[in-house]
Order: C-alpha cells, then sequence, then structure tokens
C-alpha cells in the first residue's frame, strides 16, 4: 500500500450513484437482462471513457437506468461503503439523488432509508447524507422533495444540495427552498462553478447562503470572488480527476487546487464520481503530489481542512482531527 492510501481520510463531495463499484453495476445489468455490448466488467469500465461534460452525463444517466428497486440502493450503498472503508476513508459526507428516481415511482423516504440500511451494514466507517436536488425539475417539485426528505432525517440526512444543468438553470428561484432547508436545520451546498463561470457561485452564495461550494473551480476567473471565499471561509470541494475526465480542466497539472491553496482558501480533496472516473481518493492525492507539488505535509493538511469544512458537531470534528493525527500512517 502505498502511503496515501495508508493515510486517514475525510471525504465531503462523492455521489453514491457514481461510486458504486463496477462489479456492483455489472450485477445490476445482469440483473435487469443483461446487454450484449457489455459483456464483461472491463467492457463496462470502457463506458465511462468520454472527453466533454455532455458525453458524462449522457452515461450518468444511462447507468442509473439500472437502479430501480430500494433494494439496489441497499446493496450499492453496502458496496460503496465497504470500499470506501477499505482505502481507510473514515468520514463521509455523501451525495444520493432521489429526485432522479421518485420520477419513476421510487419514494423518496423509502430510497433514503434504503440508502441508510446499506451504509449500516458497514459500521467501520462513518457516512452521512446530503441529498442533491436537480435544478432542472424546478423549485415547486423539489419543494416537494424537500418535505419528503425532512420525514427521514434522523437516517443520517444532515444537508440539501443542488446539482444539474448550472448553465440553463439559475439559482436565484431555488431561494425560498433553501431557506426552508435551513429553518428544517439542514445543512446547504450546491455544485457551482463547473459547468458555468464565477457567476453561477455567486448565486449561490447570495439567494442560497450556501456553507460549501461543490466544485468552484471557475472561481479563478473572478479574483473578487476568490477574495471573498478566502475572508469568509467558504469551503470548495474539489474533484482534480473528475474535472480533468469532463473536460473542464485539460489537464491535472492545470487544476486551480495548487492556486486555491496557496491563497489560502478552505478546500476538501473528493472524487466526486469515482467509478466513473477510474479514480480513488488516494489516486487524487497521488495527483497532487506528482503533477502540482504538493509535499506529505501539504497533503496532510488538506486531509484535515477536509475535515474543518464538514458537517457533524464541533466536538465531533476534533476528535476526528485527533484520530488522524494519531494514526500510525499519520507521520509515515
Amino acid at each position: 500500500m502505498t502511503w496515501s492510501s495508508k493515510l486517514p481520510k475525510a471525504e465531503l463531495h462523492v455521489h453514491l450513484e457514481g461510486a458504486m463499484p463496477l462489479g456492483a453495476l455489472f450485477d445490476l445489468i445482469r440483473k435487469y437482462g443483461g446487454d450484449p455490448s457489455l459483456p464483461s466488467v472491463t467492457e463496462l469500465a470502457r463506458r465511462f471513457e468520454f472527453e466533454t461534460f455532455a458525453q458524462f452525463i449522457d452515461a450518468w444517466s444511462w447507468k442509473n437506468r439500472f437502479l430501480r428497486e430500494y433494494e439496489d440502493f441497499s446493496h450499492i450503498a453496502e458496496l460503496t461503503a465497504r470500499d470506501m472503508a477499505n482505502q481507510n476513508i473514515r468520514y463521509v459526507e455523501m451525495f444520493f439523488s432521489p429526485s432522479l428516481f421518485s420520477r419513476h415511482g421510487l419514494e423518496v423516504q423509502k430510497l433514503t432509508q434504503a440508502v441508510r440500511l446499506g451504509l449500516s451494514r458497514v459500521p467501520e466507517i462513518e457516512i452521512s447524507l446530503v441529498a442533491d436536488l436537480v435544478r432542472d425539475y424546478g423549485p415547486g417539485s423539489e419543494m416537494t422533495t424537500l418535505e419528503r426528505l425532512n420525514e427521514v432525517k434522523t437516517e443520517g440526512l444532515i444537508g440539501i444540495g443542488i446539482g444539474g444543468s448550472e448553465y440553463a438553470y439559475p439559482l436565484e428561484p431555488f431561494k425560498p427552498l433553501f431557506e426552508k432547508a435551513r429553518r428544517m436545520g439542514f445543512h446547504v451546498n450546491a455544485h457551482a462553478g463547473e459547468a458555468a463561470g464565477p457567476e453561477s457561485i455567486w448565486q449561490a452564495i447570495r439567494h442560497l447562503q450556501v456553507e460549501r461550494i461543490g466544485h468552484g473551480i471557475r472561481a479563478r476567473e473572478d479574483p473578487g470572488l476568490l477574495d471573498y471565499l478566502r475572508e469568509h471561509r467558504i469551503p470548495l470541494e474539489l474533484c482534480p480527476m473528475s474535472n480533468v475526465s469532463t473536460g473542464v480542466v485539460s489537464a491535472f497539472a492545470e487544476h486551480p487546487i495548487r492556486e486555491y491553496f496557496d491563497r489560502g482558501l478552505i478546500i476538501s480533496v473528493n472524487t466526486d464520481d469515482p467509478t466513473m472516473f477510474g479514480t480513488r481518493l488516494d489516486k487524487e492525492y497521488e495527483g497532487l503530489v506528482n503533477e502540482c507539488g504538493f509535499t506529505k505535509n501539504e497533503i496532510r493538511r488538506l486531509s484535515l481542512l477536509g475535515i474543518e469544512s464538514s458537517w457533524p458537531s464541533e466536538d465531533r470534528k476534533r476528535l476526528l482531527k485527533t484520530n488522524f493525527e494519531n494514526d500510525p500512517s499519520w507521520v509515515a
């Protein structure tokens, strides 16, 4: 095992539906009739080779067709949690997308419970849930989703996010929804500054009052925004391999994570949809060392920034930090 594999880690931007192991997806494809063009897991991996963001979205939608029953979500949640635990990822805030599947007959509450059931089978890792709403469905539909999610907060559901077609759907119409989410006690974040520019991030800050930004790589186009993010300590959930794989960034070495770190922004390192991008959290760390010049001490700092960005109680975060720093691999 490499040093980065042994290092205790936290992850704050990872989607369940994009993190399920390839073998689990292959089993689901066979469960629902198979696909002659995908006779093996190796061929399935090739299905996730793409060069543009649009191709990624097509692949994302395609694989979701094989998540049809509650037991499918329990199954992939368990296997994903086990895979993360094997990577020494200790704490996770995991997105899942109930809106995508409630439109096809699955109830939001039961789906959330099914995900938690699977996660509960892997007690060695702590995983909180963040429901990722969809801009494209509109604030009315997603307000209904929010109200249903509020009924199952006890399933370890701590946050509400929003993704979808960033370039096509502005965030201001979702302001009442996010106000209600905060009143319900949810933490809030938004995908912004990935497929659209800095104004998308400003919308998330001004209209939704988000606590974190998912991606935010295009903040570098607005120095005033970078200053604002630093001064107001708004964390960015950065996903380098994801951005390279979807063509948002031309190469790992061109990712703004080095610039953001040096400017003193609060950032975390994440995998987004690791199965689809052929990555793991330790691989992201290795890329930062090999391509962006990060030292081991800086990687340790990034790991702790992940905890600082997270949403447990302050007591819980202090305990996580202590556990990380006391791990034998920390000073290796």
